[in-house]
């Protein structure tokens, strides 16, 4: 739930809400802001800690995708994925909804990500807004508990009669960086972009990203 700011939307809307995050700074700004639904400080990968059937949806806004990182040698991301997917479908009241808004950093987490929701039970599909544009794109993970619901039609996917629907595809770019366990090679760039925003979520000062973020310098100028 991060400082609340979805949350406000959720009360002016007449909505009773709870709001998990693993960061204490976040949910301290949550405080000062006076939000009106209660905070919990949880690791979402340990679980939805609530008695079977006492929530009518979920939301949940660039997190979800996070659960893929192995941030300790104990954690494995199929595992803490199922554990959340499964407690969460658990904690949902039966025809309730859950639409996890997400960064997937390829296609193999994407294919992950949604494997382990209908394992645990839930049924649905992914939904991409503007699939073509390379800023406003966004994905939608939108599942339903107990029977079926229909998916709703991505932003952006229009078009005109008698023409096609272009599709972005989902490239692999990143993975060249990775080694046989799927961890990025140590001291690339992408080793070093995971470890600063791994520090950003711990609440560190960390120097922003730029263009020579993880570029080598020659031996002597």
């Amino acid at each position: 739930c991060g400082s609340g700011l979805s949350g406000d939307y959720i009360s002016d809307e007449g909505h009773y809400w709870i709001g998990m995050d693993i960061s204490p700074a976040m949910l301290d700004v949550a405080v000062e802001r006076e939000v009106e639904g209660d905070l919990l400080l949880a690791d979402v990968g340990h679980g939805i800690p609530f008695r079977p059937g006492m929530f009518d949806g979920c939301i949940s806004i660039s997190a979800v995708q996070w659960l893929c990182n192995a941030d300790k040698k104990s954690h494995s991301p199929p595992k803490r994925l199922y554990r959340f997917f499964s407690t969460l479908y658990t904690a949902l009241a039966r025809g309730s909804r859950a639409i996890l808004q997400l960064y997937p950093e390829n296609s193999e987490q994407l294919e992950l990500i949604t494997a382990q929701a209908m394992r645990a039970g839930f049924t649905g599909g992914m939904v991409v807004d503007y699939p073509n544009s390379a800023k406003a794109k966004k994905f939608f993970l939108c599942l339903f508990v107990g029977a079926s619901g229909t998916l709703p039609k991505g932003l952006g996917t229009e078009c005109a009669d008698g023409e096609e629907i272009h599709q972005a595809k989902f490239t692999n770019e990143r993975t060249r960086f990775r080694n046989a366990k799927g961890k990025s090679v140590k001291k690339s760039r992408d080793w070093i972009l995971e470890k600063k925003e791994r520090r950003r979520r711990q609440g560190k000062e960390v120097r922003a990203d730029t263009k020579y973020t993880g570029r080598k310098r020659r031996p002597r100028f």
